[in-house]
């Protein structure tokens, strides 16, 4: 859940490099937060709204196309309102396997073009820097400071300590 919020935190950030564990965690987050919204609206018989995407057709052959579908208008919001973290933590994978973010037009291509990126970035990332910035896999390159106790400073005199005597 860590990964999925800090891609949230860092929602337009398209710069720098995001690991496999950062970008398969808020795939897999976002999915069932979309499965559960799309059950949660056609249980409650949310209005619907015409989608574009990939899905089953209406008349129950089982036959699987792009095209326009009706999803719940909850699951629409939720979709527009991750697109673009979703979009820059897709560019940043693909920075961390050495390639540039306009990679992403590649899945615009149905089909061949999604296969493509998952392989993309199911792949390893580049070890050690490269043109699109430090290795996140390195070990303490993006931990936090250590926490220490707060100190007060030299000047601020302190209160005189009373002992009781018994």
């Amino acid at each position: 859940m860590t990964s999925y919020l800090a891609v949230l935190k860092n929602y337009a950030g398209f710069r720098g490099r995001a690991r496999r564990r950062e970008y398969w965690m808020f795939v897999l987050v976002n999915a069932i937060i979309g499965i559960a919204l799309v059950v949660i609206g056609k249980l409650t018989k949310m209005p619907d709204g015409p989608t574009f995407g990939i899905g089953m057709s209406r008349n129950g052959l089982g036959v699987w196309g792009i095209g326009v579908f009706s999803n719940p208008i909850l699951f629409q919001a939720y979709a527009l309102g991750t697109f673009l973290p979703f979009l820059a933590v897709e560019v940043r994978r693909l920075h961390d396997t050495g390639r540039a973010g306009w990679w992403w037009l590649f899945g615009l291509i149905p089909v061949l073009g999604w296969i493509v990126l998952v392989v993309f970035c199911a792949t390893d990332g580049v070890a050690g820097d490269n043109r699109y910035g430090p290795d996140p896999k390195i070990a303490g390159r993006f931990s936090p400071p250590p926490r220490t106790a707060p100190t007060l400073p030299a000047s601020t005199p302190r209160a005189p300590r009373r002992y009781e005597s018994s």
